[in-house]
């Protein structure tokens, strides 16, 4: 059975129902269409959800419907604790995004097109934010905004005819959704731009190498490692993900001495925890750890 939600709403609904009917529905695949017709968020298992990008027309460029709808899905993911992991794709063929929706900015105001970027900057940030691991599934282009919504991941998978760039520059703009911030702390001050300045585009081997993808396979295979990944990710316990995930984000943004004092911090929240002693006593035993995250 394939349970839908309308919107954020009804999820909170669900989410404030008696316990045995939200145990029941979390072991079912869920499917919430978002405030958006493009975007799609799935939970395939109590451990993995997933956001799909569903508009073809315009090669999944981001409009003021799907950028709601981008908000909503995040928004339902950071409120879930049952996932563990979220994937970004596509539906669409050979394009993970394009950007922004360029048809749909040119009859915005410059009032309008600050308040579209200024939401979509917040928007990559809360992703960037979330409490969970999250993995860009790249297969096809990614531009633009496109790129910049993958940059705001913790990883990144593409397939080797992926295409990656920044092209803003060459509608005499700057990327205005992180792409200037990120871009250097994955690749470099120099590296990002030179890539910024001439907008070039590269492929997934290119970006490989610059450290801008974590893995770059087949085309055929770029879903099945997300899943692999995602998979090693599960089996590990969720609390600590979360611990170092709070630990690497924030130590990189402080000096190396404030940076290991948020490592203790993080550290020591996990010192109590049943997950903890439960890998112990796993250890001991030989056996596969049951993490529950507590």
């Amino acid at each position: 059975m394939v349970v839908f939600y309308n919107s954020l709403k009804n999820l909170c609904i669900l989410r404030n129902s008696p316990p045995q009917l939200f145990r029941l529905q979390n072991v079912r695949t869920l499917l919430l269409q978002s405030a958006s017709e493009s975007v799609k968020l799935l939970q395939h298992t109590d451990s993995d959800a997933e956001v799909k990008l569903e508009r073809p027309e315009t090669k999944n460029a981001i409009g003021n419907d799907m950028l709601r709808g981008l908000q909503h899905a995040f928004e339902a993911v950071n409120m879930d604790h049952t996932s563990k992991v979220l994937l970004i794709s596509s539906s669409v063929p050979k394009v993970f995004c394009a950007g922004a929706d360029l048809k749909e900015r040119k009859a915005m105001t410059p009032s309008e097109v600050q308040n579209y970027v200024r939401s979509l900057r917040s928007t990559f940030a809360y992703l960037e934010a979330l409490h969970i691991p999250t993995i860009a599934v790249i297969e096809g282009a990614a531009l633009g905004g496109g790129l910049e919504m993958a940059l705001s991941c913790d990883l990144r998978i593409c397939g080797e005819d992926a295409v990656l760039g920044l092209p803003e520059t060459g509608l005499a703009i700057i990327p205005g959704a992180g792409g200037t911030q990120r871009l250097p702390r994955l690749v470099g001050k120099s590296r990002a731009k030179e890539l910024i300045f001439t907008g070039r585009r590269i492929a997934g081997r290119d970006a490989l190498s610059l450290g801008l993808i974590n893995h770059c396979v087949p085309g055929s295979k770029v879903r099945d490692k997300a899943l692999e990944v995602a998979r090693d990710i599960n089996q590990k316990g969720p609390l600590a993900i979360r611990m170092a995930k709070k630990a690497i984000d924030g130590g990189m943004e402080v000096d190396m001495s404030s940076g290991l004092s948020l490592e203790e911090e993080c550290y020591e929240q996990l010192l109590h925890t049943k997950d903890r002693l439960e890998g112990l006593a796993a250890f001991a035993e030989r056996r596969k750890p049951n993490y529950r995250g507590e």
